[in-house]
């Protein structure tokens, strides 16, 4: 007999960060974000930001750093007031990592991630509780790791996939800067579609995956990446690695293109003996006022 469906919400979420001791939306507007991380107040650009700032002019021109972007997406380059660190430590409860200005306009992480932490560290902590063995949880496109480092403190054994090696050795000092070095945690630089398929052919399993695809990019041998071309086979691909005990599987998109819904659809197919629910939404910002939030990235996530 198998299971039913999954049920699917039939109403969008929104999982809002409202930042935290080491980071704040400050302010937004005029197609622009006034953000704080640790010390330094940093000007980036966002293009939903439709509506007039409300603070003053001088409060934005007083920041650190400032990104001014060129014509080709995502790239630009930072403007400096003083001499900000090349890096600095910031911390999310127990995660600690460092922040850099990075040449494509983030800090090395991304902060409205902190909703789904904030989840998956709930989640996992109820699951490794009074387990005979701590949950597998595999983060694939982990970038420098800060959810594998929430993963791993919340009691998981986590395989963290990045196709750059730069990103990867920024995670393990991420790792060694939280006192996580000596957790469960494996660190592979390979293409993400690739090693999924070696963990299918392996009979490898899985209780929890994170998918955090970007739009575009490439593996460290050349391999392609195209959201749209190839997130069918590798959700298809995930599906066959959650385990009889699986919890959860989390999927974010940043494009614009896609939605929510169109990523709940795709779950619901991939997990359609799984039974479980499917909640699917935005991933936001919110204002330190409280008043105005900025959607960012949607997803869907499935629960055992």
């Amino acid at each position: 007999m198998t299971s039913p469906r999954p049920t699917v919400a039939e109403t969008p979420g929104v999982m809002r960060t409202t930042g935290w001791a080491d980071y704040a939306l400050l302010d937004s507007g005029d197609g622009k974000k006034l953000e704080r991380y640790g010390p330094y107040t940093v000007v980036r650009p966002e293009p939903q930001c439709l509506w007039a700032p409300r603070l003053d002019a001088e409060t934005w021109a007083r920041a650190d750093a400032t990104f001014d972007p060129s014509d080709e997406e995502d790239a630009g380059r930072w403007r400096f007031q003083g001499k900000p660190q090349d890096s600095w430590p910031m911390s999310w409860r127990q995660a600690k990592f460092n922040a850099r200005f990075t040449a494509f306009r983030h800090l090395a992480f991304f902060p409205e991630q902190a909703a789904n932490w904030e989840w998956l560290e709930t989640r996992i902590r109820s699951d490794a509780q009074g387990a005979a063995e701590p949950p597998r949880v595999l983060n694939l496109f982990g970038y420098t790791g800060v959810a594998s480092l929430v993963c791993a403190s919340a009691g998981a054994a986590v395989t963290h996939v990045d196709a750059s090696k730069k990103a990867i050795a920024w995670a393990r000092e991420n790792a060694e800067l939280s006192g996580l070095a000596d957790r469960p945690i494996r660190w592979i630089c390979e293409d993400a579609r690739r090693y999924v398929q070696r963990e299918v052919r392996r009979g490898s399993r899985y209780e929890g995956i994170i998918l955090d695809p970007p739009k575009y990019g490439r593996g460290p041998t050349g391999e392609v990446w195209r959201l749209f071309e190839d997130l069918p086979e590798l959700s298809a691909l995930c599906a066959e690695l959650l385990s009889e005990k699986a919890s959860f599987l989390i999927l974010n998109a940043y494009a614009a293109r896609i939605s929510g819904a169109a990523l709940a659809g795709l779950l619901s197919e991939r997990l359609a003996e799984r039974g479980g629910t499917i909640e699917w939404g935005e991933l936001a910002l919110s204002e330190q006022s409280g008043e105005r939030e900025i959607g960012l990235s949607f997803y869907a996530r499935w629960a055992a």
